[in-house]
C-alpha cells in the first residue's frame, strides 16, 4: 500500500487555531518573502537556457557539448552542499544560511554575463549551484517550524510556485531583455536583485515564532503544542544512518532523480526546443515558453489544496508524473510533423510534472521525525540535483547531436513515467495515535 500520512487526531487548521487570530499573520509575513526568495533563485538557474538560445555558445566560441556542460555544472555544485546546508539550517539558523546564500548567488549569477573564459565560467556555474543548494532544504526546514501538517502541502506549493511563476514571467520578459541589451547584460540585470532582496529577508524572517514580536506568547505556545503532537505520532529514528538506509528513503531518492531528469531537461532547454521547432524570434520564443508554466501554476494550486484537504500525498503524485511522461511521448511522436501539436503536448507535460511538488515534499516530514527529516529531504533533493545534471546535460547534448528535440522528448518521457511508477511501492511507516506529550517525548534538535 502506498504511503499516506495518518489521519489520527487530525483537524483542520481553522479548528486547531480558533481563538489565535495572530497565527494567520504567518501566511502574510512568512510566505510572500519565502516565495520571492525561491523565485529569485530560480531566475538565476533557469535563464541559462535563454542565454543558450540567444547565442551564448557562438559568443564564447564553444561547442554545443561545452554549452550543455555549462548548463549542467550548476547541478553538480547544487548536489555537493545539500546535506551540510540542511544540517546547519536544522541545528543553527536557516535564516542566516539563506540570507548569505542570496547575496552569493546574486553576485555569481551576474558574473555569468561578465566572464568570457570557458573554464572560469564553468567554475562560476558550479559555485552558483553550491550557493543555491541551501535554498530548498533550508526553506522546507524553516516552514516545518512555522506550519502544521494540515498546512504543509499548501506551504510547500507556495514555496515551489516560485519555480513556474518565475519561469512564466521570465520567459515572457527575458527574450525582450536579451533583444534590447544582449544575453550578457541580461544575466547581470537578473542577478543583482537577489543581493538587494537579502536585506528584506533579514528584516522579516526569523527561524521560529518564538523569535518574533508579531506572534503572541499564547499563540506561540499553541503552535508548539500542535507541532510537538505531530512529532510524537511519528516513529522514532535514532540517527541519520538509520534514516538513509530506510527503504522508503532509498525509493524516494531514485524516484526524485528520475523526476528531475524530466523537469530540468525541460526547464533549461525549452527555449531552444521552441526556437528550433517554430523558427520564431527570441521575443516570441519567450512568450511561448511561458505557457506551460501558466498551466503548472493552476495545477499546483489545485493539487495542493485537495492533498491537504484529504490528508493524502502519493495519490496526488504518481498519476501526474505518468501523465507528463505520456505527454512528452506525444511530443516525441509529433515533433517532426506539426510544431503546434507537439507544443500542445509540451504544455500538458509541463503542467503535469509540476503539479505534485507540494504533496511530494510533505511526505518526508510526515514519515520521519524532525531530528532526521531535514537531512533526508536534503538527500532526496541531492539525488534530484544529480538527476537535474543528467537531464540538463543529456537533453542539451541530444539537442546538439541530433539537431532536433525528439530524442530529448523521449528521454524525458521515459524518466517521468518511471518516476511515477516508482512511487507506487512506497510503504507506510506505523504511526502512533496522537496524545498529549510527556516531557520525555519532546523532540531533541
Amino acid at each position: 500500500m502506498a504511503f499516506e500520512p495518518s489521519d489520527s487526531g487530525s483537524r483542520s487548521t481553522a479548528d486547531q487555531f480558533s481563538g489565535y487570530p495572530d497565527l494567520k499573520k504567518r501566511w502574510l509575513y512568512i510566505m510572500p518573502v519565502v516565495f520571492v526568495t525561491y523565485s529569485l533563485a530560480y531566475v538565476d538557474r533557469a535563464n541559462y537556457g535563454f542565454g543558450a538560445a540567444a547565442g551564448l555558445a557562438d559568443s564564447l566560441k564553444i561547442t554545443s557539448a561545452q554549452s550543455a556542460l555549462l548548463g549542467s555544472l550548476f547541478f553538480l555544485g547544487y548536489f555537493v552542499f545539500q546535506i551540510p546546508g540542511a544540517a546547519y539550517a536544522r541545528k543553527r539558523s536557516a535564516r542566516l544560511l539563506i540570507g548569505l546564500a542570496l547575496a552569493s548567488w546574486g553576485i555569481l549569477a551576474s558574473l555569468t554575463g561578465v566572464i568570457t573564459q570557458y573554464w572560469v565560467l564553468a567554475i562560476d556555474r558550479f559555485l552558483l549551484g553550491a550557493a543555491e543548494s541551501f535554498i530548498l532544504p533550508g526553506m522546507l526546514i524553516l516552514l516545518t517550524k512555522w506550519f502544521t501538517k494540515s498546512e504543509r502541502s499548501r506551504t510547500n506549493t507556495l514555496l515551489i510556485l516560485g519555480n513556474p511563476v518565475t519561469v512564466l514571467w521570465m520567459s515572457a520578459v527575458t527574450g525582450y531583455i536579451i533583444k534590447a541589451f544582449g544575453w550578457q547584460m541580461t544575466f547581470v540585470i537578473e542577478g543583482l536583485p537577489s543581493v538587494l532582496w537579502g536585506i528584506i529577508w533579514f528584516l522579516v524572517i526569523r527561524d521560529s515564532p518564538e523569535k518574533t514580536s508579531w506572534v503572541s506568547k499564547e499563540s506561540t505556545t499553541k503552535l508548539s503544542e500542535v507541532l510537538e503532537r505531530e512529532q510524537a505520532s511519528l516513529p522514532k529514528v535514532a540517527n541519520l544512518s538509520s534514516a538513509y538506509t530506510n527503504p522508503n528513503v532509498i525509493l524516494l531518492c531514485l524516484q526524485y532523480f528520475l523526476w528531475s531528469v524530466g523537469v530540468y531537461g525541460f526547464v533549461l532547454w525549452l527555449p531552444v526546443m521552441i526556437k528550433g521547432g517554430s523558427s520564431q524570434g527570441i521575443g516570441m520564443t519567450g512568450l511561448l515558453s511561458a505557457i506551460p508554466y501558466a498551466c503548472a501554476i493552476i495545477l499546483m494550486l489545485l493539487v495542493s489544496y485537495f492533498s491537504d484537504r484529504t490528508a493524502k500525498r502519493t495519490r496526488f503524485v504518481w498519476p501526474f508524473l505518468i501523465l507528463a511522461g505520456a505527454a512528452f511521448f506525444g511530443s516525441y511522436l509529433t515533433a517532426g510533423q506539426s510544431f503546434w501539436i507537439s507544443f500542445a503536448f509540451l504544455i500538458l507535460a509541463g503542467g503535469a510534472m509540476y503539479a505534485p511538488y507540494g504533496p511530494f515534499f510533505a511526505i518526508i516530514p510526515e514519515m520521519l521525525p524532525s531530528n532526521v527529516s531535514g537531512e533526508v529531504t536534503a538527500l532526496v533533493n541531492s539525488l534530484g540535483a544529480l538527476g537535474s545534471f543528467a537531464g540538463s546535460y543529456f537533453v542539451g547534448w541530444l539537442q546538439g547531436y541530433t539537431g532536433n528535440s525528439k530524442a530529448g522528448y523521449l528521454l524525458m518521457s521515459i524518466a517521468l513515467t518511471l518516476a511515477g511508477l516508482l512511487i507506487l511501492p512506497l510503504k507506510a511507516e506505523p504511526h502512533r495515535t496522537e496524545a498529549p506529550i510527556p516531557a520525555e517525548h519532546a523532540v531533541v534538535e
